[in-house]
């Protein structure tokens, strides 16, 4: 067995997604962020399935070509980055750039001649689980006036690009993003600039101890919305990661051991914590499902945190989490759906403790 905490990846359940996806959003380009679980054999899988990547970074970049994914499928979708990365990029073959500054466009423009760009503009749609805040986007008329620029620098304008925030639970976020794209692409088409695609992010939900909508309602708002406002002949993209490989990956942890504190609450403690894995219990946004071999005993409240010395460490004090009152110190606890966002987000080695191991399932479902 494992050295534990690990994760186990289900390849299976990737391709179910994927296609599920592709189902539901038939006229749509798939690009996997690969940010949210830059596993080998997910890559492998996903470009075999015809999806395209998002890649944040040089690193991803290399890891995809070395895969034997074509250059073609990438966009370099961060819009923070080096004119030597975008130079270092481009000689690689990567010819689509996200933008949502001036200067990111002029580093494109020098360094990556006649690529494709979408600028990302900042949407009005409503907050995500895990929302971005101001970090990326320009505003709407900002978007336009950059991609006039774009052109008149001789690149090949894509489009407009919005992102609703990650963990998006209210359909209508796209609604109000794609509206909003509308009136940037009207607006280029306005200039004679044909818009060829909207990049419509990522953000598609999963379930985790709450429920999300259900992705057939969120693909039925987005194709009402497109079919709307946009022309006939306008792309959508759509940069899933969470949605493909959220529900996919099961973290397998320990109890570390048991306390009650003066205040009588009582805390688990297992070998698994915000800086190997469990990132996204940041300010409690996700939150996860647990399974012990317990379930079944009386359970009560916990506060569950992490291993380190960090008194940031800890994952759920405001989140009620019921957990079975016989825990004890060695028990085994799987933590559900952490396919997304986990090994990628843990630390080289805080207090020591190293990155989260994973393992991927070798019982692939057709």
């Amino acid at each position: 067995m494992p050295e534990s905490p690990y994760l186990v990846i289900d390849p299976g359940r990737v391709r179910e997604n994927y296609r599920a996806l592709a189902a539901a959003m038939p006229a749509a380009r798939i690009r996997y962020a690969v940010k949210a679980s830059p596993v080998d054999e997910l890559i492998t899988l996903l470009a075999a399935e015809g999806a395209e990547f998002d890649v944040a970074s040089i690193g991803e970049i290399v890891q995809c070509l070395d895969l034997g994914v074509e250059p073609a499928t990438l966009c370099y979708g961060n819009p923070i980055k080096k004119a030597a990365d975008i130079a270092r990029a481009h000689a690689l073959g990567v010819r689509r750039y996200a933008f949502d500054t001036e200067d990111d466009l002029l580093r494109i423009a020098e360094h990556a001649p006649g690529s494709e760009v979408e600028c990302r503009f900042l949407s009005s749609a409503p907050e995500s689980r895990t929302p971005f805040g101001a970090k990326f986007g320009c505003a709407p008329a900002e978007a336009f006036r950059l991609l006039v620029r774009a052109r008149d620098l001789g690149l090949i304008v894509a489009g407009p690009y919005f992102h609703v925030g990650s963990q998006q639970l209210d359909p209508e976020a796209w609604r109000i993003g794609i509206g909003q794209a509308a009136e940037i692409t009207d607006a280029l088409t306005a200039k004679g600039i044909v818009v060829r695609s909207v990049n419509i992010g990522g953000g598609l939900p999963i379930s985790y101890a709450d429920a999300a909508p259900d992705l057939t309602a969120i693909a039925s708002v987005i194709d009402t919305a497109a079919t709307e406002f946009l022309p006939t002949a306008t792309e959508l993209v759509v940069e899933p990661g969470r949605a493909l490989v959220g529900n996919a990956g099961t973290i397998h942890a320990e109890v570390v051991g048991i306390r009650i504190a003066p205040d009588g609450r009582r805390w688990v403690y297992l070998d698994i914590g915000r800086y190997n894995g469990m990132a996204e219990t940041e300010n409690e946004y996700i939150a996860y499902r647990f399974a012990t071999d317990r379930d079944g005993d009386p359970v009560d409240e916990a506060v569950v945190a992490g291993p380190t010395c960090d008194g940031d460490d800890v994952l759920y004090q405001r989140t009620r989490v019921l957990l079975p009152t016989t825990l004890r110190a060695g028990d085994p606890i799987r933590i559900l759906h952490t396919g997304a966002y986990t090994a990628s987000y843990s630390s080289v080695s805080f207090n020591g403790f190293p990155p989260l191991t994973v393992h991927v399932s070798g019982a692939e479902r057709e």
